[in-house]
């Protein structure tokens, strides 16, 4: 007895669901066995010794400190750290650019596999570690931690750019091909075209994150706000350590708004 066969035009039967059940409990049983090997201890957090010491801690950073000659010097601290941030993505766009066509594919698949382990090991590798390394080569300063924010980032935004690369359609690329165009000349007016809006949103999205991560870098001496908070705290000066931090929330603000604004501009 043979099986009939489905209509013409009926669509095909979902796939299995049970590759996504398997998947669901593997993760539940990863976030129980997290909890229970972690020594979390809820009570200790929520005492009334613990409150209590949480907000004597937190009363010393009122007020903040802020005095004429402080505040000039927090604004110079702020500028530094926004120009790491700035300067180590824009050179983090251009190589990460320049790793991308060959991780996208671009000159043959030999230096694919190559490149794209390159840029996993340059996004694996922390900003801090990059800057602890760095800085010593470099010395103390915004230098290292330019360098830093560079490395990391290059090997995140070349794997962004080498995937919007090959998701790009290859159809326009390859008709003008046909037609006689250069490779280069036809990849420049067909693929990139299409590409470049999303590369630029992740290329500000990464300027984002890349302000969090210099007013961190600080801490190792890489300059700016961070250097300054590390500097403050170690002394127990809560007060100036308030208002250095209250300097990187507006900062982080400003360029989360303008990196929105410019992403919404792009994506329309």
């Amino acid at each position: 007895m043979t099986t009939p066969r489905p209509p013409a035009g009926t669509p095909p039967a979902p796939p299995p669901a049970w590759p996504v059940i398997i998947l669901a409990a593997l993760l539940a049983a990863l976030v129980v066995a997290s909890f229970a090997s972690l020594p979390l201890q809820w009570r200790a957090f929520f005492t009334l010794d613990a409150i209590a010491s949480m907000g004597e801690f937190l009363a010393g950073f009122a007020p903040p400190e802020l005095g004429l000659p402080f505040l000039s010097k927090t604004a110079g601290a702020a500028a530094e750290t926004l120009a790491m941030s700035a300067l180590g993505t824009l050179l983090a766009a251009a190589a990460g650019l320049a790793l991308a066509l060959p991780a996208a594919g671009r000159f043959g698949r030999v230096l694919r596999a190559p490149v794209r382990a390159l840029l996993n090991v340059l996004r694996s590798i922390p900003e801090l570690v990059w800057a602890s390394i760095l800085l010593i080569a470099a010395g103390l300063g915004p230098f290292g931690g330019t360098l830093a924010l560079a490395a990391h980032t290059s090997g995140v935004l070349g794997r962004l750019f080498a995937d919007a690369l090959e998701n790009a359609a290859p159809h326009p690329e390859a008709s003008l091909r046909t037609n006689g165009a250069a490779p280069m000349a036809a990849f420049l007016y067909a693929t990139l075209p299409q590409a470049l809006p999303q590369m630029l949103s992740y290329t500000l999205y990464r300027w984002e994150n890349n302000i969090r991560a210099a007013a961190i870098l600080g801490v190792v001496g890489a300059g700016g706000l961070g250097q300054m908070l590390k500097y403050h705290l170690s002394l127990f000066q809560m007060q100036p350590a308030a208002t250095v931090i209250a300097a990187m929330l507006l900062l982080v603000g400003l360029v989360d708004a303008v990196s929105f604004g410019l992403r919404r501009v792009l994506t329309r």
